[in-house]
């Protein structure tokens, strides 16, 4: 990219670098107009004020070297103006982390916190750590948690990390897995779950995903029992081997047993005993994660729960 926003109202042209070709062009533009609401990023898109090569595209354009963006007058904050957040939230995140180097910030992420501003928020992780670590410029989310879901968060520092992870991702290298509390005596012999997932608008205009094996994305989550609590809950183990949104959550509501805590895909009154227990949250946690480095070795990482967690667990196993 030759040229950056600047921080008065006006149009832009950016022409797009070798190393951002293959980039969506919503996700470029959220990029580099840090600072600019998401809402407005996808308004500006689909009114068509967003040109590339003269032309009208959809967010979902890759953009390829050479194209030359048209970028229509947006207020853009200065670096030393970011939307300011409460020191208290900051700090959490800062003692979060669980691994940093010069290329990459590993969190375990609590729950209750969005990964990045938008739908109704004017901040997630990423906004604040580009706060946290203002001298790197290209900070970028490697991957997403579900806001009601903790656990470790990759953040690339530095744009080579980013491709290498994504391209990792993209293949079978990344080892992620979760725990979930769920509903019920999971049955040994339910080892994976395979059913394409699609999503779908509710008359209220909240997404769902729901198992759609006509038109939906292929989806395979592979299972492992870790407790048993007799016949109310399971705890267990969740690989997805790929990545679609809630995967986890729609796929152990599909084998017949939802998570704890899950407002939009679980059991009201199973959710209703696990808070009495404490439990006041998704049940759903990151704890483990295996990724290939850039120089030939291997990053192994495990995050524990919260004390929330660990004490309903607890409360959960104790003697009636």
């Amino acid at each position: 990219m030759t040229t950056t926003a600047p921080s008065t109202p006006g149009v832009q042209l950016l022409e797009v670098s070798p190393e951002y070709a293959g980039q969506r062009i919503d996700n470029f533009l959220l990029a580099r107009l840090k600072g600019v609401p998401k809402t407005l990023i996808y308004r500006i898109l689909r009114k068509g004020e967003v040109r590339v090569n003269k032309g009208r595209i959809k967010p979902e354009y890759k953009l390829q070297a050479g194209d030359i963006v048209r970028v229509p007058p947006v207020r853009v904050p200065e670096r030393d103006e970011p939307v300011p957040l409460a020191q208290g939230l900051l700090q959490r995140l800062e003692a979060s982390i669980v691994y940093e180097d010069k290329a990459l910030i590993v969190i375990n992420k609590p729950a209750g916190i969005a990964v990045h501003g938008g739908s109704g928020l004017n901040y997630g992780v990423i906004e604040a750590f580009r706060q946290l670590r203002p001298d790197a410029k290209e900070l970028e989310l490697v991957h997403r948690l579900d806001r009601d879901t903790s656990g470790l968060l990759m953040i690339a520092k530095k744009r080579s990390m980013l491709r290498h992870l994504h391209a990792a991702l993209r293949g079978d290298g990344v080892d992620k897995r979760y725990m979930a509390l769920v509903r019920g005596n999971w049955a040994t012999s339910i080892k994976q779950v395979r059913a394409a997932l699609g999503k779908s608008n509710l008359r209220s205009g909240e997404r769902m995903v729901e198992v759609d094996e006509e038109e939906g994305k292929e989806s395979v989550t592979v299972f492992k029992v870790l407790r048993r609590f007799g016949d109310f809950a399971t705890l267990i183990e969740a690989k997805p081997i790929t990545g679609r949104t809630h995967q986890i959550r729609v796929h152990t509501l599909h084998a017949g047993h939802c998570i704890a805590g899950d407002t939009k895909y679980g059991d009201d009154n199973f959710s209703k005993e696990i808070r009495d227990l404490g439990g006041k949250r998704l049940f759903l946690h990151a704890y483990m994660l295996t990724v290939p480095l850039p120089d030939g070795g291997e990053l192994k990482l495990q995050a524990p729960v919260d004390e929330m967690w660990a004490e309903t667990v607890e409360r959960l196993s104790a003697p009636i």
